[in-house]
């Protein structure tokens, strides 16, 4: 098609016109000129004169969203630009602009609607939006994690505001140091509660804590010339070893009377095991079981003081060098002494020597004993032969880790870690009738046939005492 002149913009306008009413039209050029058609999405159509000159204005539908034209340098010669449509919008497809732009001679012109589509949710907005059923899902795919937090949410603001109803502050803007301390000691109480622990002796437990570690912050604490520290030992020692005695060995001790109320003697055991838990159950024992708590102060071998943080603990909890003369200046002090002679042959013996007592060596403690002039009290201990039953010996790993055996029990080295948990036997600790050394003088000490004579003795009434318990215990474990 050739285009006509181009008669000069008098009167009419080309391209879009914007009405008040915010929609948009297209008024027609002059007569005899084509309209060039738009690139845009939006398509502009051409509108005929009628024979009067005057141009028809067609019907405007009402459109929905049409994007605004851009004004070009020179409208007859430059095509407006093509505006860019938002992101969000699609793109009108090849065959509704086509519908739209072949349209009947006789029938107006119309412009064509601008679909809408609802606008995407960015992630935030979509974070944000309908917390509601965002919450449901997420409970519905965890309701057994939500369930539980739920319930220990419940029982912790149930003891906070119990706790919170008990104290009362007398400042309401800062508490001081009175209303901190009553606070503490509601937390203590209703934790003792929900526990099932009478809240007297919570409350006792922790004010001995608290008094043990200001005498330990202050130095208010005596440790003797052999190390051992009563504090310590009464404090840490002893309640660190109370659940195996009662609830695991669940120990039954019988003659405690035997031991002296005061001054020095000398108990001897039997020693089994694998580890030496016998010697701490008699220590204990000895300290709960008897009237006036009386302190037993064992004598170890040198691989116990070897060993880190073992020696350090058995020296301040009163474990002292199996040697004579420390054995005789602890008797002679009035000191109640424990020693178990058979030593590592006794601990490390196999599973089918079990009771069994190995050779007392060559009687020391008894020579100790006679210079001291102190009573001599065997102990007999049924049930450790069975925490760590000795199945074989691994003679290359002792050597070289430097211990006197490596040993194999069913539980280790097959369990790892979990074999070094002793098995629960129950125990018996039996003492027997002391021997009395004072009716030989110190000079016997020197006397090898005397000591010897004394050695057996005792040695013999520990083994008759040791087949004695066995008859009368039902079974290993109960």
């Amino acid at each position: 098609m050739t285009e006509g002149p181009t008669e000069p913009e008098t009167g009419l306008e080309t391209g879009l016109e914007t009405g008040s009413s915010g929609t948009t039209r297209e008024q027609a050029p002059t007569a005899g000129a084509s309209t060039r058609r738009d690139t845009s999405d939006t398509p502009v159509t051409s509108v005929a004169a009628d024979e009067t000159g005057e141009v028809a204005e067609p019907e405007v539908p009402e459109i929905l969203e049409v994007a605004e034209a851009p004004e070009a340098d020179d409208p007859a010669d430059v095509l407006p630009a093509e505006p860019t449509p938002p992101r969000s919008r699609p793109r009108p497809s090849r065959a509704s602009v086509r519908s739209t732009r072949r349209a009947s001679p006789g029938e107006p012109a119309r412009l064509r609607a601008v679909p809408s589509t609802p606008p995407t949710p960015t992630h935030d907005e979509s974070h944000v939006a309908d917390p509601d059923t965002r919450h449901t899902q997420e409970a519905g795919a965890g309701g057994w994690e939500h369930a539980l937090t739920s319930g220990l949410q419940s029982r912790a603001e149930k003891l906070v505001g119990a706790v919170l109803e008990g104290a009362e502050f007398s400042s309401e803007s800062r508490p001081g140091p009175a209303e901190l301390v009553e606070l503490a000691v509601n937390v203590l109480r209703a934790a003792a509660t929900s526990a099932g622990v009478p809240a007297e002796e919570a409350e006792r437990q922790v004010a001995e804590t608290l008094a043990y570690l200001r005498r330990r912050l202050t130095g208010d604490y005596v440790v003797d010339e052999f190390g051992f520290d009563e504090d310590y030992t009464v404090n840490v020692h002893l309640p660190l070893l109370r659940p195996f005695y009662k609830k695991w060995f669940r120990v039954e001790v019988r003659g405690i009377e035997n031991i002296p109320d005061e001054g020095g003697a000398l108990v001897v055991g039997n020693h089994s095991g694998t580890i030496a838990m016998d010697s701490l159950m008699t220590q204990v024992a000895v300290y709960d079981e008897h009237p006036r708590h009386r302190h037993l102060r064992m004598l170890g071998a040198d691989l116990v003081f070897q060993m880190p943080f073992v020696g350090a603990m058995a020296r301040r909890s009163g474990t002292t060098l199996a040697a004579n003369s420390d054995a005789e200046r602890l008797l002679s002090s009035g000191a109640l002494v424990g020693v178990w002679p058979e030593g590592f042959k006794g601990v490390g013996k196999p599973f089918s020597e079990r009771y069994k007592l190995q050779r007392f060596g060559r009687g020391g403690f008894v020579s100790a004993a006679l210079r001291a002039g102190v009573p001599i009290v065997p102990v007999s201990i049924v049930g450790a032969e069975e925490i760590y039953p000795i199945l074989g010996n691994m003679p290359a790993v002792a050597r070289l880790l430097g211990l006197p055996y490596a040993p194999i029990t069913p539980t280790f080295p097959l369990l790892g870690p979990l074999g070094m948990v002793p098995l629960p036997s129950k125990w018996l600790i039996e003492f027997g009738p002391p021997i009395e050394t004072t009716s030989f003088g110190p000079e016997a000490a020197d006397d090898p046939m005397l000591v010897f004579d004394l050695t057996d003795q005792v040695r013999e009434t520990i083994q008759q005492t040791l087949y004695s318990l066995l008859m009368q215990r039902k079974s290993v474990f109960i």
